[in-house]
């Protein structure tokens, strides 16, 4: 091989490790969902001027963060973590709302507390929401290796320009993936292995809305697929497991697949 290879792919290594690795971001993320919900956290703090210090140090991280991935050439990288940190208290009022419909919506769910620290789909969400804010602020990259971090540690792929409403409760998750133009109304919980996707894909669609619609108060069961940005499923509609839905449904319906199953009973006769 020709020594200009090397220097080539030594200078981009030289360019590339000025970025921070993704366990940097991913600490990041974890320090502020721990300052967000102290049941995750093993740290108490004396005072609430204590407290703020502490997220006043995260906002510093987030800042050194941004510049280090270079998030804008002509902009206000401080005030883009200014504006990231004040809309925090919404973000935790919508995530306790996500916790809300898990208890009421799970019967195996005791407490809030366990929601918190034990429930894989709450971790998605939570990872997802801080990552749909920074890209709401056109912040490139960190919002997807946010999502990437939670889909490596849950098995949910939900990214971060997907707009999901409040009340949203997955339900074990494992295989779930929401596209990025995909909309989600209030009150919709989502069992495993259901994929709202796009139909075809395609470079040059990349500012379509390729990804389904559901509306308020939707609940779609395991393993269903549902496809296209133009399909919508109306509200107080059930999606019932295995369903391949690539058309509009209005709300109120109830949509499921019927497998052809036959059960064929008899003894057991031993070889």
């Amino acid at each position: 091989m020709k020594q200009d290879f090397f220097d080539s792919l030594f200078a981009w290594q030289q360019e590339v490790e000025q970025v921070p690795r993704n366990s940097e971001i991913a600490a990041w993320a974890n320090q502020l969902i721990n300052l967000l919900f102290p049941e995750k956290s093993e740290c108490r703090y004396q005072s609430s001027a204590a407290l703020r210090e502490s997220f006043e140090k995260v906002r510093d991280e987030l800042t050194r963060l941004l510049l280090a991935t270079k998030a804008c050439e002509n902009c206000d990288i401080h005030d883009i973590s200014l504006q990231f940190f004040e809309g925090l208290p919404d973000i935790h009022r919508v995530l306790q709302t996500d916790v809300k419909a898990i208890l009421q919506g799970d019967p195996a769910a005791h407490s809030s507390f366990e929601i918190i620290r034990a429930y894989p789909g709450f971790l998605a969400i939570c990872h997802y929401r801080l990552a749909h804010s920074l890209l709401k602020l056109d912040v490139p990259l960190i919002p997807r290796i946010l999502t990437e971090h939670a889909h490596s540690l849950t098995g949910i792929d939900i990214h971060p320009g997907a707009i999901i409403g409040e009340y949203f409760f997955i339900d074990h998750g494992t295989g779930i993936v929401i596209g990025e133009t995909s909309q989600i109304g209030n009150h919709v919980k989502l069992y495993q292995g259901v994929t709202l996707g796009a139909l075809s894909v395609d470079k040059n669609m990349a500012r379509q809305k390729r990804h389904p619609t559901v509306d308020d108060h939707v609940v779609i069961y395991s393993n269903a697929t549902i496809l296209g940005g133009e399909t919508v499923i109306g509200s107080n509609s059930v999606i019932g497991g295995n369903v391949w839905l690539t058309r509009s449904v209005p709300p109120g319906s109830k949509v499921y697949h019927k497998p052809d199953i036959q059960v064929i009973e008899g003894e057991l006769t031993e070889s």
